[in-house]
């Protein structure tokens, strides 16, 4: 889906780099409070055990769909999601575009004990600093949104705090580029950044790019157990799920059918 001449992940990095630049607060008093919390739920090694796992999302509502479970309540799905077996949580902290928040976070971490993912899109270091301070385990860095200096300061500040990093990619180029920096937790986006398609081949033509020892995640269009055992199969240790989920009946039953044991 393009936006105004770009993709609709311009159009969102545009309004968060807007945002960033009236942002003056101190980045060192950030740091000190960032310091100062508990230590982070390993959000990587959750995903290390044999078989295939699910990272399931929290998600209100996205730019392509409108409302998809506007009333949720993040503590409630939490816990459905963790009896049916997932190993971490996702949580769209994005207001605008998706109706999220540092609340929502909130809520879903204190009521599990699985390591969650702050999803948002990270344009600067108080990006960061303020994942920790609400919680978050894990960051997500997307390649195809930030300079090669972003990428690597971005990144090295995250593993600092003691986060794990996610980091996205879309295409051949952008796996090169989180190798670069180190990246142990990739994620694969099956979603075209031009037409908002799922393109199921995607992460199947990636996985085989990925080093061993490197944890592969396979993201967005993630349907129904086969879907899931086919990415298992090409070597994903993990999907990250979220319409599929927040749309089904039985949450608690529908990440138990993403599940892969080996």
């Amino acid at each position: 889906m393009a936006v105004g001449g770009g993709t609709y992940l311009d159009r969102i990095v545009a309004e968060h780099r807007a945002r960033s630049l009236a942002d003056q607060r101190p980045l060192q008093d950030l740091l000190e409070q960032a310091l100062g919390c508990s230590e982070p739920r390993g959000f990587a090694d959750a995903l290390k055990t044999p078989g295939l796992s699910v990272i399931a999302e929290i998600k209100r509502r996205s730019p392509s769909k409108g409302d998809l479970f506007a009333d949720l309540e993040p503590a409630v799905l939490a816990k459905q999601y963790m009896s049916g077996g997932a190993a971490c949580l996702s949580v769209l902290t994005d207001a605008p575009n998706f109706g999220g928040s540092s609340q929502d976070l909130k809520e879903a971490r204190a009521a599990v004990d699985l390591p969650v993912l702050r999803k948002d899109f990270t344009v600067q270091e108080r990006d960061v600093v303020d994942a920790r301070l609400m919680g978050a385990d894990c960051v997500l860095l997307i390649v195809a949104a930030l300079s090669d200096t972003e990428l690597v300061t971005l990144f090295e500040l995250t593993r600092s705090l003691g986060m794990d990093a996610l980091v996205e990619v879309h295409d051949e180029n952008e796996l090169e580029a989180a190798l670069r920096i180190g990246a142990d937790l990739i994620g694969v986006n099956q979603r075209d950044l031009f037409t908002f398609e799922v393109d199921h081949e995607r992460a199947q033509r990636i996985a085989g790019l990925i080093p061993k020892g490197i944890v592969g995640v396979a993201e967005s269009g993630v349907r129904d157990t086969a879907d899931a055992r086919v990415l298992y199969e090409v070597g994903y240790s993990a999907v990250l799920v979220g319409e599929t989920l927040v749309l089904s009946a039985d949450p608690s039953a529908a990440v138990s059918s993403l599940r892969v044991d080996s």
